[in-house]
C-alpha cells in the first residue's frame, strides 16, 4: 500500500514540483496551498507524514503543527518542515515546537526522499514492534525492550541538559547518575525544585503541554540518559494498558514528592526542611546510610540559606544523628529524624 503524503506549501511552482517528485517515488499525494486548506485536507487524507512550509498565508507551518500535536491522530504523524530560511532561529523555534526534520530550500530530490522514507521507516518500526502487545504484558519488561531502540545520551558532571524557556519533544529517563531541576528568583538565588536518580523520569512539564521548560536540568554526576520521543511514549500508552498504568504512576509519584517539597518549604521549620530533605535523598540512595550532595546543592533543595544548613547539620550531629564530611552525610538515625518537628 502506497504512503500517503500531505504536501503543504503555498508556492504553486514548489508544490507542484515536489508533489511530481513524490509520485514518481510511488508516494500517494495531496497538497494544499495554505496550513488552514492543509489542516481540512488531513482530516479525510489521514496521512502518513507531512511535509510543510513555514511562511505561508492564512496559517503559517507553526501554527499548522501546534495543532496537529493537540489532534490524537496527527501529534503522532512524522512532521517535516520545509523552509527557505537557513537561519538557525527559525529552525530551532521548528524543532523546538516539535518538528521530526526540516529540510531547507532548494533541496534535491534525494535530499528530500532520504528525509521522508528515514521517518517513515522509524514509524514503521515504532508500530511493528509494539503491535503486537497486550494489557497483561509486563510494564517493566517491555520498558527494557523498548529503551533498546531509544537514543542513550552521556553527559559529563555539570552539563546543563535543557534551560529554563527551552522547549522540547522529549522525555528523560535517567540509567546511571543524579540530575538537578532548578530554578533561579528573580533575586538570583538557586532553588532546587527536584533531584532525581536512577530510574527517574524528568522533563514530562514541557514533554506533555508542548510549553517551554519551567525550570533549569543540570547533571550532578556523570549520567546516561534516554531520550524518549513524544511519539514513542503516546504509541506505548495506547496500546499497552498495563504500561500506561505504570508509567502515570512514576509520573505521578514524582509530582507527589514536589508537592510535599513545596508544603515543607512553605510551613515546616528549618529543622524539619533539612530532615525531610536528608529522608527523601536518603530513601533515593543505593546507601540509605550515605548521601552524597554538596552543602549548596542540600541547601536549595531544603529552601534555605547555606549558613543556616550547615548550623542546623551541625545540631543533628552533635544529636548524633547524622556524621558529615566534605560532599557527604551519613544518616545514623533515620527513625529520629522523621520525628523531628
Amino acid at each position: 500500500m502506497k504512503k500517503k503524503v500531505l504536501l503543504i506549501e503555498d508556492d504553486e511552482i514548489v508544490r507542484e514540483n515536489t508533489a511530481e517528485i513524490l509520485e514518481l517515488a510511488n508516494y500517494k499525494v495531496e497538497t494544499a496551498k495554505n496550513g488552514k486548506l492543509g489542516i481540512e485536507k488531513s482530516k479525510s487524507f489521514m496521512p502518513d507524514i507531512v511535509l510543510c512550509d513555514i511562511m505561508m498565508p492564512e496559517l503559517d507551518g507553526y501554527g499548522v503543527l501546534q495543532i496537529f500535536s493537540k489532534c490524537k491522530r496527527m501529534s503522532v504523524v512524522p512532521f517535516i518542515f520545509l523552509t527557505a530560511k537557513s537561519e538557525m532561529k527559525e529552525i530551532r523555534r521548528g524543532m523546538n515546537l516539535g518538528a521530526d526534520d526540516y529540510i531547507l530550500k532548494p533541496f534535491v530530490e534525494s535530499e528530500l526522499l532520504n528525509a521522508i522514507e528515514t521517518r517513515l521507516k522509524r514509524n514503521d518500526a515504532i508500530h511493528a514492534k509494539y503491535k503486537k502487545s497486550t494489557k497483561n504484558e509486563d510494564a517493566e519488561i517491555l520498558i527494557d525492550d523498548f529503551l533498546t531502540n531509544e537514543n542513550l545520551s552521556e553527559y559529563k558532571k555539570d552539563t546543563t541538559i535543557y534551560c529554563e524557556g527551552n522547549n522540547s519533544n522529549h522525555l528523560y529517563l535517567i540509567k546511571r547518575g543524579e540530575v538537578k531541576l532548578y530554578k533561579i528568583s528573580s533575586d538570583g538565588k538557586e532553588l532546587i525544585t527536584g533531584i532525581f536518580k536512577e530510574g527517574d523520569y524528568f522533563g514530562y512539564s514541557s514533554f506533555f503541554t508542548k510549553s517551554a521548560h519551567s525550570e533549569n536540568a543540570v547533571c550532578i554526576t556523570n549520567c546516561s540518559i534516554y531520550k524518549i520521543l513524544k511519539e514513542d511514549i503516546i504509541y506505548l500508552i495506547e496500546n499497552n494498558h498495563q504500561f500506561g498504568f505504570h508509567f502515570i504512576e512514576r509520573l505521578s509519584e514524582n509530582v507527589k514528592e514536589v508537592k510535599e517539597q513545596l508544603i515543607q518549604m512553605a510551613y515546616g521549620s528549618v529543622r524539619k526542611k533539612t530532615a525531610a530533605s536528608l529522608i527523601k535523598l536518603a530513601l533515593k540512595s543505593s546507601d540509605e546510610n550515605e548521601i552524597k550532595i554538596s552543602r549548596s546543592d542540600l541547601a536549595s533543595l531544603t529552601g534555605i540559606a547555606k549558613e543556616t544548613l550547615i548550623r542546623t547539620l551541625t545540631d543533628f550531629k552533635d544529636e548524633e544523628l547524622i556524621t558529615t564530611s566534605r560532599k557527604i552525610v551519613k544518616i545514623i538515625d533515620l527513625e529520629k529524624l522523621k520525628k523531628i518537628n
